[in-house]
């Protein structure tokens, strides 16, 4: 058996999100579809992140096992060939060691929300940015973010679904950068509650629109209840961006 890691590309918008579902087709399906397609074997897909439905992902990292004499390349290139016409794309296919790993070996994630301040529609953006018409204050939006920074608990910011053992994260940072029309949050850390940075940003907006101001965020964190979550932002957004693993991790 060899372990191969894979580096993806996705639009979320026809999925209920990567991980299996009952009610509807997800990434992790598509790829496990294709690798049998070209392969005849059965496997298992595991992601460094479990994107929630609509959510979209610019390089998530997965690792499976094959018994396969096909080298890296043809195998990004035959699972490529089998996923259309998903909106599903392998960017990179590498060996890794048998004790490498998606999920627990990831050290760190990062996530990018994408956010059009303008009224008139979106065209090309519709689905993969969230639309605010009001002005946005991004410099008031981001002074209030760095709040967020470090250890708490998240407990305001994480949905009632959340599988997670606890609520305390720690948020390694987190930006709001305007370029135009167009806002993006970054924001970085071990490892994320469900919907944290939708419930994040959906509070920041209101930060923005002079809604809320940094006190009451402040305030929406140390209650520790999400029922004073400001608002949860869509999924149309948000991007997995990245994952961080030990340099080591991966064979020659």
């Amino acid at each position: 058996m060899t372990r191969f890691a894979l580096t993806l590309e996705y639009d979320g918008r026809p999925f209920m999100g990567w991980q299996h579902q009952d009610h509807g087709p997800s990434v992790q399906q598509a790829v496990e579809d294709s690798i049998k397609k070209i392969t005849g074997q059965t496997v298992r897909v595991f992601a460094a992140g479990r994107t929630d439905a609509g959510v979209h992902a610019l390089a998530m990292r997965a690792h499976f096992d094959l018994d396969t004499r096909l080298t890296p390349f043809r195998l990004r290139e035959g699972i490529n060939a089998g996923l259309r016409p998903h909106p599903v794309a392998v960017l990179a296919c590498d060996i890794v060691d048998d004790e490498w790993h998606a999920r627990f070996a990831c050290e760190g994630r990062r996530y990018l929300y994408k956010i059009t301040n303008r009224r008139a529609p979106l065209t090309f953006d519709r689905g993969l940015s969230w639309q605010v018409a009001p002005d946005l204050d991004t410099d008031a939006m981001h002074h209030a973010a760095q709040l967020l920074i470090g250890q708490h608990d998240f407990t305001t910011f994480r949905s009632t679904h959340c599988q997670a053992q606890s609520p305390v994260k720690t948020l390694d940072s987190i930006s709001v950068s305007r370029f135009g029309d167009e806002i993006e949050v970054e924001v970085a850390a071990r490892s994320f509650l469900h919907h944290q940075v939708r419930s994040i940003v959906g509070c920041l907006k209101l930060v923005g629109t002079g809604t809320w101001t940094k006190t009451d965020l402040k305030n929406a964190l140390a209650a520790k209840d999400r029922n004073a979550l400001g608002f949860n932002a869509p999924p149309d957004g948000l991007y997995f961006v990245e994952a961080l693993y030990p340099p080591v991790s991966e064979a020659e």
